[in-house]
């Protein structure tokens, strides 16, 4: 078990994405940055092991549809503020349609994901999330978790941001983005979602779809990134410019985050 993975009976994914080195010569503090799945189906145990981090900040990155189809359970005494978006276009989140309409091949899985992290970015609640979450970071002294619905996408990419805020290396980045496909065991897991997503499609799967668009994979990310760079020059304008993180607020972060 890689020590930044942390066992939950029901929520996947749970780890802590602190803990690196940055380039300044300092550390990323462990415990203070934590990442996950949706905690709908949490367990007791579950709720107490949350309960246990500490959390100033919970950073819910669904879609106010998936908010209400798997509302977060919270153990007694929660009191950490809760940053959502209520922005929602109306329509199907865009995997479910891609789930029920496209050929479900590893190359449209590929193709479907590489266009999605193209997007990440400049959605209109992301900017929002990520605006409010990166004032959460520079405000707020205790422990932050943020999520989406399986903690790897919309999350991954925000994880991303920060560790490049932080001064954390690409391999560092890369390396915590990948560690999804060790904490929900992809690769044992494929032939079961394989199956569910027969069920639910009434199509059939291949392997390699479901690995696709089920894992990730570096160039998923390396597409979203490149596509911030393309739009804003770098990475640090479009934490200014898109996201309001200007010196002072990058400053207090660093310092509040580094050991």
């Amino acid at each position: 078990m890689n020590p930044r993975l942390h066992s939950f009976d029901a929520v996947e994914n749970v780890r802590d994405y602190g803990d690196y080195a940055t380039a300044a010569g300092r550390r990323i503090r462990p415990g203070v940055l934590f990442r996950s799945g949706h905690h709908a189906r949490a367990t007791p145990a579950d709720l107490d092991r949350l309960a246990a981090f500490g959390l100033g900040t919970v950073v819910d990155l669904r879609r106010p549809s998936e908010r209400v189809r798997q509302p977060s359970r919270r153990h007694d005494g929660f009191a950490a503020q809760v940053i959502e978006s209520d922005h929602d276009d109306g329509g199907e989140a865009p995997h479910l349609t891609f789930l029920k309409t496209a050929d479900l091949t590893e190359e449209s899985g590929r193709r479907f994901m590489t266009q999605t992290y193209r997007q990440l970015a400049f959605e209109p609640s992301h900017l929002d999330l990520f605006r409010r979450y990166f004032a959460a970071l520079a405000e707020d002294e205790r422990p932050v978790l943020i999520h989406c619905a399986a903690g790897k996408d919309r999350t991954g990419m925000l994880a991303a941001l920060t560790h490049h805020l932080l001064g954390v290396g690409h391999d560092d980045m890369v390396e915590d983005y990948l560690l999804t496909n060790v904490a929900v065991d992809l690769e044992a897991r494929a032939p079961d979602m394989a199956r569910q997503l027969e069920k639910m499609t009434g199509r059939t799967a291949s392997h390699g779809a479901v690995v696709a668009f089920l894992g990730v994979e570096p160039a998923f990310l390396d597409a979203g990134l490149k596509a911030i760079v393309q739009a804003h020059g770098s990475l640090d304008a479009y934490l200014e410019q898109a996201l309001g993180v200007d010196g002072a607020a990058r400053d207090r972060i660093v310092e509040r985050l580094s050991a």
